[in-house]
This record gives C-alpha cells, sequence and structure tokens, in this order.
C-alpha cells in the first residue's frame, strides 16, 4: 500500500508545483497533448498556473441540466465500463471481476433492486463530478486504502482483482428523488492525490491512515440540487452509482459520455 500511496503523493506535489510560466505552459501542452484533451467548453491552456489547476479544471461553458426530477444524468464525463443490475450482492468492476457491494459501501444490507453504473475517469477527462439527481446527503463513509490503477486494462489483470474494495474510497449515502437510498462511491486511484467533497471540506483523502472507516453523519441532511458540483478527483478515477428502481436506460455500456447527459429514468416505486 506504500508505494503507490507515496507514488500518488508525490506525484501531487509535482501537480501542485508552480513552475515559471514558460516551463509551466510547456507541460500543460505536453499533457494535453500526450492525452489528447478536449478543452472547448473550458479555460485556455495557458491560464493554468500549475498542472493540477489544469487536471481540476471547472466548466466554463454550463451544460444543460435536464429539469425532468425523474431524470438521472451522467455525474461526469467518463467511460461507461459497466451498467448492469446488482445480481446476489454482487457487481462488476470489469467484465469477469466482480466483488461484494456490501464490502464496497461497507455495510451488511444486501441491495435488492438496484442497477449500478462504473463510470471510469480518464486522465483526459474533465474531473469533477456532479449531482445525478436531486439529492439528500445523510452520510459519508472515508475507507482508507490503497491507490491502485482503475484503468479498465489495469482491471483485467488478476492482481487488480478488488480493486474497487482494497483502493481509498469515500461512499456518499443520499436519498433520491422518491426518498430511496442512493450510493455514489468516489473511488480514489494511483496518481489521486485527493478527493475532495465540496460539501465537506473537512473530510481529507490520502492522507493520514485510519484502520476503521470516517463516517460523517449529517442531520439534517444536506440538500444538493441535480447538477450542482459534488466534488473532484485530483487525477482520474472512477465513479460508481447505486441507484434503485432505476427502469428505463439505453444500453451504454462501453461508452464515452459526458457530465449532464442523462441515462436513466427513476419509476416511481411500488408501495402496495
Amino acid at each position: 500500500m506504500a508505494t503507490s500511496n507515496t507514488l500518488s503523493r508525490l506525484f501531487g506535489k509535482f501537480a501542485r508545483y508552480p513552475f515559471p510560466k514558460s516551463i509551466q505552459r510547456l507541460i500543460n501542452q505536453i499533457y494535453v497533448s500526450l492525452f489528447k484533451i478536449n478543452l472547448d467548453g473550458f479555460a485556455p491552456i495557458e491560464s493554468y498556473p500549475t498542472l493540477n489547476a489544469l487536471f481540476t479544471r471547472a466548466l466554463q461553458t454550463p451544460r444543460f441540466i435536464d429539469p425532468n426530477r425523474e431524470m438521472l444524468i451522467a455525474p461526469c464525463d467518463a467511460l461507461i465500463t459497466v451498467c448492469a443490475p446488482v445480481t446476489y450482492n454482487l457487481a462488476l468492476q470489469i467484465k469477469g471481476m466482480d466483488y461484494q457491494v456490501g464490502e464496497l459501501l461497507g455495510q451488511k444490507e444486501v441491495l435488492t433492486n438496484y442497477l449500478y453504473f462504473n463510470f471510469y475517469l480518464s486522465p483526459k477527462n474533465y474531473h469533477r463530478f456532479h449531482a445525478p439527481c436531486d439529492l439528500q446527503i445523510s452520510e459519508v463513509r472515508h475507507f482508507c486504502g490503497e491507490l491502485l490503477s482503475v484503468n479498465p486494462a489495469a482491471l483485467n489483470q488478476y492482481r487488480y482483482r478488488n480493486a474497487f474494495i482494497r483502493n481509498e474510497r469515500v461512499v456518499v449515502v443520499a436519498t433520491d428523488v422518491w426518498g430511496q437510498l442512493l450510493y455514489f462511491v468516489a473511488i480514489g486511484a494511483l496518481n489521486v492525490g485527493q478527493i475532495v467533497l465540496n460539501f465537506d471540506p473537512s473530510i481529507h483523502t490520502n492522507a493520514r491512515v485510519h484502520k476503521n472507516p470516517k463516517i460523517y453523519t449529517y442531520n439534517p441532511p444536506i440538500n444538493i440540487a441535480k447538477g450542482t458540483e459534488l466534488g473532484r478527483f485530483e487525477m482520474g478515477s472512477s465513479v460508481v452509482l447505486f441507484v434503485q428502481n432505476s427502469a428505463t436506460f439505453d444500453s451504454l455500456q462501453g461508452q464515452e459520455i459526458s457530465f449532464a447527459t442523462p441515462i436513466a429514468t427513476f419509476k416511481q416505486p411500488d408501495i402496495s
């Protein structure tokens, strides 16, 4: 664990260091060229004083947010690597590699009638993530862990089995538009210096190691409107979203999608 976490911290220091403007511009240009980053809708390349500022760039052009409160939107720019129902409390981190959902979320309760999406944010992607629907956040669980790569090619290797569970992560527990539990999991990865949550800056990741998960509770819950920025990764990583009674959705697996793209429609829960 020490190696991947130390490498990530060192990379974070490099990314945050403000080099002289001419050198920084060159670093930024190399990064943009290497990962084929499209900066349309973002500030120009010379405006970023550090590589980390480029990683965590904010949108300059707002995205359209579907006003239909029952429409679930993509929380980030990403590749959807898996989109499927939770089966026997198992989910896939990649095809052929399953894991126990309870271990990821840190709970014994079994998820029934849930759908999940795996979003992989590569180094080229916009690194901020947003509320996929109107949320009431009641709890955050922070798990320390490794910082293994979550690149789909790496996840196919046996040594990365259970990477989602082994990696540092924060689990946001909330209720959706129908009052049902929704889980938003931000997973750390190699070179991800931090996961930042805007609604609670007291949560610090990739810092001091604690054996047991840290639980943050919010009473009353924190209300977040659909499309509002929840936080950011300070490099690429993954988000796993678990939603209940999400009925209609297109086959999005394997597709690159953008934040605010409709991905599913909630159906009213059967209370009979």
